[in-house]
């Protein structure tokens, strides 16, 4: 495992969205966001996560986003590149192009989705990943999609065999598994929190910070609830965890990102919300329900 900086690589990471408009990605409308997520406090931006709708991007429009991303940064927060995908060829060629980019701070790769491989797999799979760059890099665990979990000792081998590997977002209900890779693989591994709901409860136990989709929406108190853990101020934590909540679970009311897209452009943040298929915009009831949500959150 690399051993990175204290301050280096943790806080608040969204990952953002993709606009559409008329079908193509609106890179203009990109970087506004990127600047929306730095104006509001944000640690830095995922770029090309799930909520980015990436299963609908060609390998083009993903390695252009990180592009995008990486000029409209100008080194000002952390950039963390997705570079994950189905197969290993696809993922070669997005991760040398994002590792290849100095302003991509660390990789994210999600576990190769739908042919459930063994963990065997697993680990040639990220080994022969980790020897085509020097970036440090994450696995994105996400079991409920992918299809896949990874086990401990899997986990304890990938750390003792990529010298470039720092840790996981860790997208699954399974709390104590984060306890488990603290106490088994690495005290010192980077675990980001990758469900809304589990944001406060997992920094509690020692995650280092949320890639949340909520972000997108509202980006300054998931950094507050950081610096709240941070500096062991667990009264503070716990009321951002509360005010948040609704707007934590509204996330899933459909499939991520159908409802956040919807709410960012009830709320002036994105010019439509356009997806591509086979997801689909909110549904007349389902605006319904998001518009009750944002009018308690005080944005209408």
């Amino acid at each position: 495992m690399l051993q990175l900086d204290a301050e280096f690589l943790r806080g608040s990471i969204p990952p953002l969205v993709t606009p559409f408009k008329n079908g193509a990605v609106d890179y203009d409308a990109y970087q506004r966001l990127v600047e929306f997520q730095i104006e509001n406090g944000s640690h830095g931006i995922l770029v090309n996560g799930t909520t980015s709708e990436p299963s609908s991007l060609t390998i083009e429009e993903r390695n252009r986003i990180v592009d995008v991303a990486v000029e409209a940064v100008a080194g000002r927060v952390t950039v963390v590149a997705a570079t994950g995908s189905q197969s290993f060829a696809e993922t070669e060629i997005l991760t040398r192009h994002a590792a290849a980019k100095s302003g991509v701070d660390a990789l994210l790769i999600v576990t190769p989705y739908y042919c459930r491989p063994p963990q065997r797999g697993l680990v040639e799979y990220y080994r022969r990943l980790n020897s085509l760059h020097d970036k440090p890099w994450m696995i994105y665990h996400i079991p409920g999609r992918a299809a896949v979990d990874v086990k401990i000792d899997t986990m304890r081998e990938i750390d003792r065999i990529c010298p470039t590997f720092v840790g996981l977002k860790h997208a699954s209900p399974d709390l104590a598994f984060v306890s488990d890779l603290f106490a088994e693989v690495n005290d010192d591994l980077r675990i980001f929190v990758g469900l809304e709901e589990l944001s406060f409860p997992m920094m509690a136990v020692g995650a280092c910070g949320l890639m949340n989709a909520v972000g997108n929406l509202r980006p300054r108190p998931l950094a507050q609830m950081c610096q709240a853990v941070w500096d062991n101020d667990l009264k503070r934590g716990r009321e951002l965890h509360r005010a948040l909540f609704e707007i934590n679970k509204a996330v899933f009311y459909d499939i991520n990102p159908i409802p956040m897209k919807y709410m960012m452009k009830r709320i002036g943040l994105l010019p439509d919300n356009e997806h591509r298929l086979p997801l689909m915009p909110a549904t007349p009831e389902l605006e319904k329900r998001l518009d009750v949500v944002l009018e308690r959150a005080g944005f209408l």
